[in-house]
């Protein structure tokens, strides 16, 4: 079996990944994801994709994860994990995209104009 490149992203985000068959290692930054991602929210989001499928334990997964915070770098793996095991089967896309799982989210952050105090909200207008 080879390995299977993808790449996933939320907000700034990128997650760039390399899968194969394993015991279901996945390493972070060269890191556990378990000591890169503390909270056990973050921890599911990353295992949903194979929790869906019910392929937990099988694959190997080493992710390069860049911009954006750790919530943005949790969802990008998701998705990029999500890619690769429907580029192994492709009939595993309709459980992940039932699950919403497929889609790349696009809401970023809205830039800040100029002549304003941030994106939206203006300075304090004074009629006198």
């Amino acid at each position: 079996m080879e390995v299977i490149n993808t790449t996933g992203r939320r907000k700034k985000a990128i997650a760039r990944i390399y899968m194969q068959k394993g015991k279901g290692k996945i390493t972070v930054n060269k890191k556990d994801f378990k000591v890169y991602f503390p909270t056990e929210s973050l921890r599911y989001k990353v295992q949903q994709p194979f929790g869906i499928t019910s392929l937990k334990g099988k694959y190997d997964v080493k992710a390069n994860l860049t911009g954006g915070g750790v919530s943005g770098q949790a969802e990008a793996l998701r998705l990029a994990i999500s890619k690769a095991l429907v580029e192994i089967d492709a009939e595993l896309k309709a459980p992940l995209k039932k699950e919403g799982l497929m889609t790349r989210d696009p809401r970023m952050v809205e830039r800040k104009k100029p002549g304003q105090k941030k994106a939206r909200k203006k300075f304090q207008f004074s009629k006198r």
